[in-house]
């Protein structure tokens, strides 16, 4: 019968990647042989979580430093993982931000737009820059997570 959570040989990217679901995404496709691309802003907690998933499973777990609001940073991310690894099989576009506020006439412009580039404009760029290259290399998967509270 064939393992169809088998993800032997495949490479996945999970923004988001150093704690909660982005860490336990990551160690699962791990456990089912993935190696795994982490990415966050918070380099040191990726590091950490990367050697701690590498140890538990094996497999190469990389850590990047993206904040995925911003473009520039997402435009870097992706022609690093494509020029250290070559290919993404599996993009987890997982970062996100659910601010606090006492109301919504409350919300900042500054706010409502900062949620937008990470929630909404960063998971569109990557997706975009990886998805073109997916389709080159004759498919590939984008998951997009959200939340309620978005």
């Amino acid at each position: 019968m064939v393992d169809r959570f088998d993800l032997s040989g495949k490479r996945a990217l999970i923004t988001g990647g150093g704690r909660g679901l982005g860490r336990e995404m990551a160690q699962a496709f791990a456990e089912h042989g993935a190696d795994v691309i982490i990415a966050s802003r918070k380099l040191d907690v990726l590091e950490q979580t990367a050697a701690e998933i590498a140890e538990a499973t094996g497999r190469t777990i990389t850590a990047k430093a993206c904040h995925v609001g911003e473009w520039e940073q997402v435009s870097r991310l992706a022609d690093e993982v494509y020029a250290e690894f070559g290919r993404v099989d599996i993009l987890v576009n997982n970062a996100g931000m659910s601010p606090l506020y006492e109301s919504l006439s409350a919300v900042t412009e500054e706010l409502w737009r900062k949620v937008i580039d990470v929630n909404l404009a960063g998971p569109f760029r990557l997706s975009a820059l990886i998805g073109e290259r997916m389709k080159e290399a004759g498919g590939g998967a984008i998951i997009n997570v959200s939340s309620t509270a978005s």
